[in-house]
């Protein structure tokens, strides 16, 4: 019992004794006055608010000087480090401390000159440059202002601060102005003590660093998102005390590694999307203490020397988006302490080693985007901490394995695009935590199995383009948001079970099945933005509740290449608010349209049966981009509105209609108008003269109306227009003056055949065509369509080749073609028209042009169709033809050509119709052989003949020439011939 007194008896006099040195030590403040004084002030420079910005650290977070004080001891506040011996204010930490407002040049901080270290990053200075007076606080050794939004150039009076050891300035930007140095030598020159310096996102595109390796006690460099400019120093590289370099997303900064020297103490390395090229040098093995390396978005190439998989410290790995290439050895296995490893986007092959199961610790793999061959791994298994796996466009094969359904951590995984092929098997997968499953592009086959809904956290299911069938039934889909299942042709139905939880799906997919209904689960999806079911076997009714299905967020509905005739109940307006795409293109839909939502930007309801006019409700689109009404019934006339309704429109598709009357002339200034197809009607008139006020028009297609006018010289101002089809009009008079330029620059499809031009076609008219003379090789390597920037459309056109109209359901940007064939002109055919070498197809058939065939043709490397039948041309067939090898088409009959048809060559392909009805003409294919002809030679033909030439002699030359015409079809079989592309079926 004593005992416990006594214990009683030493706490109070403890508690005694505590209280009276506490009030002793309040007694008398270390802190100086002044320095209080000059705090308080500072406090009253700005105002203290919550920040919204999402890059502020809430744990941190906080308004440390609210706790400030007059009256207490300013170097007990919060943030503030003082000199316990002198009472100055030493440090100063005002991170996340919510000020806000300008730090001004007469700030009290820059009274505190003892300062040596300032933390004062995430806060709101702005509007503000950074004060030159900061170069006053001359005994600073660590300064942080970083995401405190400063803009504009650093000042030079900073570079006096010379016992800096760290410095960070980095993400500093207002209103898309950055901080920025202009000579960074002379900013860094006294600060010879730095092992700091990060300035992510200052602009330092007006210097080098090449003074940066002066820095010989640099620990640690940070320089994100510069906009560096020129070479990296390499001897950087090799500092003895660098741990830290990141230059990552400096797009224009090159470099290439160096030897590293053995006693190197990097730890991190982030070239990340650079200019970096070369090959690992195989020194790299030396950076043993390497954590984090990141070589992504570079061009490093070749293989991966061996010492590099000695880097057993390394726990993050990126070298995705280059050119590596090679297998991957066996010692990938050594590298167990990764939790990051991204090869993806290189050139890797051969099969996955087995080893890579050994590392255990690995979160994140990605090896998608090369062409490793064989099966998935087992010893993937082994990987129970794997979040990610992505191995999608690569050429694995075999059977997907069903443990990787069931790895205990796995959230995502992304096999898309191999060559997977069985049936879909799960098991045991009521505790995965996938999330993200993409199956697709691969082979797979039979049906979904239902047990695919005990994936309960799955929220991204993509399986398109399998050959996956019958009935999809999904069951406990609370969090799935995103669903594709399209291109499964033999999938007839999905549908929801009993207990069905789908509805909260936001993008969903399901084009180019096999339903003949549609899905009855949709009707509950109230916040769908994105649904597509086109190219189907839908028919009937659109139904009343789909107009209910996602009212308030539906912005892109495609329902086209189905079979639907109607709606169920038919709505003047349309209901969805956000509308933005909406594609009923190639249905059965009968009578008038609905008017469109207000906010629809993308409209194509072609190739139905609509009837009745143009709603004059449509004037009232105002964000309209693209109108396709074409192939249907529409009748009346064009509203006057359409040339300006909206100053977004670019393409205005209304052909293969029933619009009659003139075409408004109400094209304002300023369009935007890319595309004019109003062909296949019965309009009349003139051309408009405001569509010179499109001067971006590309494409103009009036052909196949009632038009009376003469040529539309005019048009010679629209210098982006490529392609003009003015073809089966009423049109009349020459398509040429003196006195207009004639420019058409850009010109590469002109049609205005069966109209009743007239006149005569001079050299230079079609000099002036510079876009047909060439095209350049890039062109060529890369087959482009035209179409609006967003690919939802692609222009189309409709022209004669071989003697029969096709149309191209995508024009290629490097398709050329001249038809002026089925009208009166007369004269000499131009000679220019051989300088045209990017030219394909060429058609002046059925005029009245008479002369020779210029020999200049033969340039036409590129021709493929040539038609100058029922003319009145006379002489010979120029012996240059014959180089024409990619000629498919022929046609020189029904003129007064005389003499032996020239043999081998492509020539020598032809059958007799593309010559007949020229009773001049003889030798194969004709059945009229050549006797011993002494050719009359024309001026423009004489340098091709020297000689007469006599029947042995053609007989002998017809002989090799059939030999050779031979080898030479074998040869261009290899050709894949272009018109073969231009043709092929548009199936998107």
């Amino acid at each position: 019992m004593q005992q416990n007194y006594l214990i009683f008896y030493l706490m109070i006099s403890c508690c005694f004794f505590l209280c009276y040195s506490l009030n002793s030590f309040s007694s008398s403040s270390i802190c100086l006055s002044n320095q209080s004084s000059i705090l308080l002030q500072l406090k009253h420079e700005f105002t203290i608010r919550k920040p919204l910005n999402d890059f502020y650290d809430d744990n941190t977070s906080y308004p440390k000087m609210e706790t400030w004080k007059a009256g207490s001891d300013c170097c007990f506040w919060d943030g503030v480090t003082c000199n316990m011996a002198t009472g100055h204010v030493v440090g100063l930490d005002l991170s996340n401390s919510w000020l806000q407002g300008p730090l001004r040049s007469n700030s009290s901080l820059f009274s505190l000159v003892r300062l040596q270290k300032l933390y004062m990053a995430f806060n709101n200075f702005n509007p503000c440059s950074i004060p030159p007076e900061f170069g006053q606080l001359s005994r600073l050794t660590h300064l942080n202002l970083s995401y405190s939004v400063f803009s504009g150039p650093i000042p030079i009076e900073m570079s006096h601060l010379s016992q800096l050891i760290s410095l960070d300035l980095s993400t500093n930007n207002y209103n898309g102005s950055f901080l920025r140095i202009l000579d960074l030598k002379s900013f860094i020159r006294n600060m010879t003590d730095l092992r700091e310096f990060h300035m992510d996102r200052v602009d330092l595109s007006s210097t080098q660093l090449k003074s940066l390796p002066t820095l010989s006690s640099l620990t640690s460099l940070s320089l994100r998102s510069c906009n560096l400019q020129g070479k990296f120093p390499e001897n950087l590289l090799q500092l003895r005390e660098i741990q830290t370099i990141d230059v990552s997303f400096n797009e224009f900064l090159s470099g290439s590694f160096p030897e590293f020297h053995s006693g190197s103490k990097l730890k991190l390395l982030n070239v990340s999307w650079g200019n970096f090229t070369g090959k690992l040098p195989n020194s790299i093995g030396n950076l043993r203490f390497l954590d984090i390396l990141d070589l992504s978005g570079s061009t490093f190439s070749g293989t991966i020397p061996a010492s590099f998989w000695n880097l057993s410290e390394l726990t993050h790995l990126d070298l995705s988006f280059n050119n590596f290439c090679g297998q991957l050895p066996f010692a990938l296995g050594n590298l167990r302490k990764l939790n990051v490893l991204d090869f993806s986007s290189n050139q890797f092959s051969g099969e996955v080693p087995f080893s890579l199961g050994n590392l255990s610790q690995l979160e994140r793999l990605y090896l998608g985007n090369n062409t490793f061959t064989g099966q998935i791994l087992f010893s993937l298994g082994n990987l129970i901490q794997l979040i990610i796996l992505d191995v999608e466009v690569n050429n694995l094969n075999g059977t997907i394995p069903p443990y990787l359904f069931t790895m205990p951590s796995l959230e995502t995984l992304w096999l898309r695009q191999n060559q997977f092929t069985g049936s879909l098997d799960f098991h045991n997968i009521s505790s995965s935590q996938l999330r993200h499953l993409s199956l697709s592009g691969n082979k797979l086959d039979g049906q979904i199995p239902q047990s695919i809904s005990k994936f309960e956290s799955l929220n991204f299911l993509d399986l398109h383009s399998n050959n996956l069938s019958g009935t999809a039934q999904f069951g406990n889909f609370s969090e799935l948001w995103f669903l594709d299942l399209s291109d499964n042709r033999l999938l007839s139905e999905v549908k929801g079970g009993i207990n069905s939880t789908i509805s909260n799906l936001i993008l969903v997919y399901l084009s180019s099945c096999n339903f003949t209904e549609f899905p009855a689960f949709l009707e509950v999806q109230d916040g769908v933005e994105e649904l597509d079911l086109s190219n189907n076997k839908i028919e009937g009714n659109i139904p009343e509740w789909l107009g209910r299905t996602g009212i308030e967020t539906l912005f892109l509905l495609n329902l086209s290449r189905n079979f639907l005739s109607s709606w169920e109940e038919a709505p003047s307006i349309l209901p969805w608010k956000v509308m933005k795409y909406l594609d009923l293109q190639s249905n059965r839909l009968q009578g008038s349209f609905p008017v469109p939502p207000l906010s629809t930007e993308y409209l194509f309801i072609s190739s139905n049966n609509l009837t009745g006019r143009i709603h004059p409700s449509f004037c009232k689109l105002s964000y309209l981009q693209v109108l396709d009404v074409s192939s249907n019934n529409f009748t009346g006339t064009i509203p006057p509105c359409l040339g300006n309704f909206s100053s977004s429109l670019s393409v205005m598709n209304m052909r293969e209609n029933q619009f009659h009357g003139s075409i408004p002339d109400s094209f304002i200034n300023g369009s935007k108008l890319r595309t004019l197809d109003l062909s296949h009607n019965n309009l009349q008139g003139n051309i408009p003269r405001s569509l010179v006020n499109c001067e971006g028009l590309q494409v103009l297609n009036l052909g196949y109306n009632q038009i009376s006018d003469t040529f539309p010289f005019w048009l010679e101002y629209l210098q982006e227009l490529q392609v003009l089809v003015l073809r089966s009009n009423k049109f009349s008079g020459p398509i040429w003056d003196a006195r207009e330029h004639l420019g058409f620059e850009k010109l590469r499809i002109i049609d205005i055949s069966f109209n009743n031009f007239e006149g005569t076609l001079p050299s230079e008219y079609f000099r002036n065509w510079t876009s047909m003379v060439d095209v350049s090789v890039e062109d060529k390597s890369q087959l482009r369509y035209m179409g609006n920037e967003s690919q939802y459309y692609q222009d189309s056109v409709t022209v004669t080749i071989k003697g029969s109209e096709r149309e191209l359901v995508k024009i290629l940007t490097i398709f050329t073609s001249i038809d002026l064939s089925n009208n009166r002109f007369e004269g000499e055919v131009p000679v220019s028209l051989g300088d045209l070498r990017s030219l394909i197809v060429l058609n002046i058939s059925s005029n009245n042009l008479t002369g020779f065939i210029p020999s200049s043709f033969g340039n036409l490397v590129n021709l493929e169709s040539l038609d100058i039948s029922k003319n009145e041309l006379s002489g010979t067939i120029p012996q240059q033809l014959r180089s024409l090898t990619f000629l498919a088409y022929l046609n020189l009959s029904y003129n007064h050509l005389t003499g032996p048809i020239p043999q081998g060559g492509q020539l020598s392909t032809f059958v007799s119709s593309s010559f007949e009805g020229n009773s001049g003409l003889c030798g194969f294919p004709l059945s009229k052989t050549c006797e011993k002809i002494i050719p009359t030679v024309p001026d423009n033909q004489k340098s091709e003949s020297k000689f007469s030439i006599t029947w042995r002699q053609i007989l002998l030359g017809y002989g090799c020439g059939a030999i050779l015409g031979v080898v030479i079809e074998n040869v261009l079989s290899l050709r894949t011939n272009l018109l073969f592309k231009i043709f092929s079926v548009n199936r998107g």
